[in-house]
């Protein structure tokens, strides 16, 4: 667990990073991956309920990013855990887990991961998302571990939900359908990086996010100019 210095520059500079932002898919990606670095863990990801399902929007890289796929695919894990529970979750070995999630558990274990958790994106009293976290196990989550990811979760659920008080829902859930549709372009964009460069596509995700720092634009806005106008950064 990094040191009480190092998560108060972690939430400093994310919530500075939130301020330049207006993208929620970029907020969401950076998030996976301020969690990620201040915990030391193999990764994160960021999930959004939608239709009482949990759908997955961001990771910080690609073995995380299957992960999450097959949480989708199977409404198994621990965001999904979150939703039910409306409170963070820990699980320090993820074998024991088999039963309760049969689907889910056996892939997480072949991809490296053994040990989970997560903790909540709330809107007011309501878990609207989740922030996940993987690592190698199994391992021990410390009350310290879990709040520092509840403090960046926290930053990140404040940009999600500020919206006007007026018409706050219908622009919630716009934002959470950009988030998810920003997911799927992004996603075609690592590919098609990835495939050009001869490189694999965690390298490819950073590419795209240094160009996208670089040049003051959105990931999903250097996403698109990748699949659809020929753009290779």
């Amino acid at each position: 667990m990094s040191d009480p210095r190092q998560v108060l520059d972690a939430v400093t500079g994310f919530a500075s990073t939130v301020s330049d932002r207006s993208d929620i898919a970029d907020v969401l990606h950076e998030l996976s991956a301020r969690v990620s670095s201040t915990l030391a863990i193999t990764g994160a990801g960021v999930s959004l309920l939608q239709d009482e399902d949990a759908r997955f929007v961001a990771a910080d890289n690609e073995v995380v990013a299957r992960i999450e796929h097959m949480q989708d695919d199977t409404q198994e894990g621990p965001c999904v855990e979150v939703y039910r529970r409306n409170d963070a979750v820990a699980f320090d070995d993820l074998r024991v887990m088999r039963e309760q999630w049969p689907r889910f558990a056996p892939h997480a274990l072949a991809a490296g991961v053994g040990a989970v958790a997560s903790v909540p994106l709330r809107h007011g009293e309501t878990t609207i998302g989740a922030v996940d976290l993987y690592d190698a196990g199994p391992r021990t989550w410390s009350d310290d571990e879990l709040r520092a990811a509840q403090l960046l979760a926290d930053i990140a659920a404040i940009y999600v939900t500020n919206a006007s008080q007026l018409d706050r829902e219908r622009r919630l859930n716009e934002q959470l359908q950009t988030a998810l549709d920003s997911r799927i372009v992004i996603e075609q964009a690592k590919g098609v990086v990835a495939a050009a460069r001869g490189i694999d596509v965690d390298e490819a995700f950073a590419v795209l996010r240094k160009h996208a720092r670089d040049h003051r634009a959105t990931l999903r806005a250097v996403a698109e100019a990748v699949v659809h106008a020929g753009l290779r950064p």
